[in-house]
Order: C-alpha cells, then structure tokens, then sequence
C-alpha cells in the first residue's frame, strides 16, 4: 500500500515501539523479533499517533530540530515503515 500524504498514520497494532534498556535505544518489537531504530527513526515513529498526517509529522521534526527540508528524508522512512508493516493509515 502506497503512503497517503493526506491520511493520518499509527503505529501497527501488532507492532509496539518501545525503549531498550538492554540495547539502549528505541526498538520496534513485534511477534517475529524486533528491530533496532536509530535515533531519526525513532523521532518520526513517535509521532506515529494517528492524529498526525506526513505533513504534520515533517512539520514537527522541523519545529523540534530547528530545521528544514525534512520532507524527502521522512517520507522515504515511511514509506519503507509501511512496506514493513510498522505503520498504517485509514
């Protein structure tokens, strides 16, 4: 399923995005296994709260990172976190 930029995205209910003590960092843990983020990735995915579209999401990574020009990098994440089934949007 292709990303909707106008729809809202949530964390997959089969996925929970949680601190690692053990690795010490932001883990996706899932029935198969788990996947270790990185610190951008986490960043994005906390924002993954079904109230937030990927404009809103950019926005606030910008805000938060007095930055701009987040939007490829972003939407490229998502992307590949949707293919993965991390994310969702209805």
């Amino acid at each position: 399923m292709p990303l909707d930029l106008d729809q809202p995205i949530h964390f997959s209910r089969t996925h929970r995005l949680q601190w690692e003590e053990a690795q010490q960092k932001q883990v996706i843990l899932y029935p198969e296994g788990m996947v270790e983020l990185n610190q951008s990735s986490a960043e994005i995915l906390k924002l993954c709260d079904g109230t937030r579209t990927v404009a809103q999401i950019v926005s606030d990574l910008e805000q938060k990172f007095a930055t701009a020009g987040l939007t490829n990098d972003v939407t490229a994440f998502l992307e590949v976190a949707i293919q993965n089934g991390w994310i969702n949007q209805n």
